[in-house]
C-alpha cells in the first residue's frame, strides 16, 4: 500500500489546493522540532461533514491554547473544507485540518517571528478498530498517564500531546490488542490513546470527568443521545477497582466512531444492548 506522501490528489495549503505529492514543509519547520502544532480530525458522510464548524471552531481554541493564531477565519476553513472534498472527489471520507508553526526567522524554542500555517487534507479511511465493531475491541492498560493541567494545555487537540499516546498504541498492539485505556495522573480512568470512554452498569452510564484530557466532539455526542434515552449519565471520577463491576465498555471519538470494547486488560465485557443501540443510532445521526 502507498504512503501517505505518495498518493493522487490535492491537499489545501495555505489558501491553495497542491498536488498530493507536492504539499511538503521544509525541514526546519518549527512544528516538526517542538510540537507547536494543533489539528482536528473529522469525517464526512454522504458529503457533510459531521459537526464540522465546531470542529474548526475548537482549532482556533486549540491554536490559542499554543499561543498562536490560524490566519484563516472559520468561514474560510469551513469553504477550504468542501473545497478539499470536491477536489478529491470524496463523499465518506476522513477529513484532517492542521495548523502549525512553519520556518521562519526563529529556530529555537522561542518562534514567535515564524509563520503560522495550515493545511487540509482528506482520504477514505474506514473503521478505526477493523472488526472491533462486532465483537468489541481489545484494550491493554498503558504505563503512561495523562498530565496534570498545570503541565500541558490539556483541553487543546495539540499535537504534542499524543507522544505517550503512541507509545501506548505501539505496546498494546505489541501485546495483540486494538488500544490502550490510560488512567490520568492521579490514578482515575481516563481515556483510550484516541477516544473517550464509557462503561454500563445495571441500564446506567459512567464516564470519565474530563478534567484532564479532551472532552470530545463525540462523547459530548452520545451524552446527548443517552440524556434522549433518558439513561442516566454520570460524568465521574472512576477507580481502576471499579472495572470489574462494569458490564459494558464502548470508546467513543471522530474516528472511532461508536466502539464496543470486549476486553481491557483482565476485565471482560459484553457488547449488550445499549452499546449496540447507541452505536446503531450514532450511525444514523451522522448521516442525516
Amino acid at each position: 500500500m502507498a504512503g501517505y506522501d505518495d498518493r493522487d490528489g490535492k491537499i489545501w495549503m495555505d489558501g491553495t489546493l497542491a498536488d498530493w505529492r507536492d504539499a511538503n514543509v521544509h525541514i526546519l519547520t518549527h512544528a516538526l522540532h517542538y510540537a507547536s502544532s494543533v489539528f482536528e480530525g473529522e469525517r464526512a458522510y454522504n458529503g457533510k461533514i459531521f459537526k464540522s464548524r465546531q470542529h474548526s471552531e475548537r482549532l482556533h481554541y486549540s491554536a490559542g491554547q499554543l499561543d498562536f493564531e490560524i490566519p484563516f477565519t472559520v468561514d474560510e476553513i469551513e469553504a477550504a473544507k468542501a473545497d478539499v472534498l470536491k477536489a478529491n472527489g470524496l463523499t465518506d471520507a476522513y477529513v484532517r485540518a492542521v495548523a502549525w508553526r512553519g520556518a521562519g526567522p526563529d529556530m529555537g524554542v522561542a518562534s514567535a517571528g515564524n509563520p503560522v500555517r495550515l493545511a487540509i487534507a482528506a482520504w477514505e479511511w474506514g473503521a478505526y478498530y477493523g472488526d472491533a465493531k462486532m465483537k468489541g475491541a481489545k484494550l491493554d492498560i498503558s504505563k503512561w498517564k495523562r498530565p496534570s493541567p498545570e503541565t500541558i494545555p490539556c483541553h487543546a487537540k495539540a499535537a504534542g500531546l499524543y507522544m505517550i499516546c503512541t507509545l501506548s498504541k505501539h505496546a498494546a498492539e505489541a501485546k495483540g490488542c486494538s488500544d490502550a485505556m490510560m488512567f490520568d495522573y492521579r490514578g482515575y480512568v481516563a481515556e483510550a490513546t484516541g477516544a473517550n470512554i464509557f462503561f454500563v452498569k445495571d441500564g446506567e452510564v459512567h464516564t470519565p470527568k474530563p478534567d484532564c484530557f479532551l472532552n470530545g466532539l463525540t462523547r459530548q455526542t452520545v451524552i446527548g443521545m443517552l440524556e434522549e434515552r433518558q439513561v442516566k449519565v454520570h460524568e465521574r471520577h472512576i477507580m481502576p477497582e471499579e472495572l470489574e463491576s462494569f458490564q459494558q465498555c464502548w470508546l467513543t471519538g471522530t474516528a472511532a466512531e461508536v466502539t464496543p470494547v470486549g476486553q481491557i486488560g483482565d476485565y471482560n465485557f459484553e457488547v449488550g444492548e445499549l452499546t449496540r443501540g447507541i452505536a446503531q443510532d450514532y450511525e444514523q445521526l451522522v448521516r442525516v
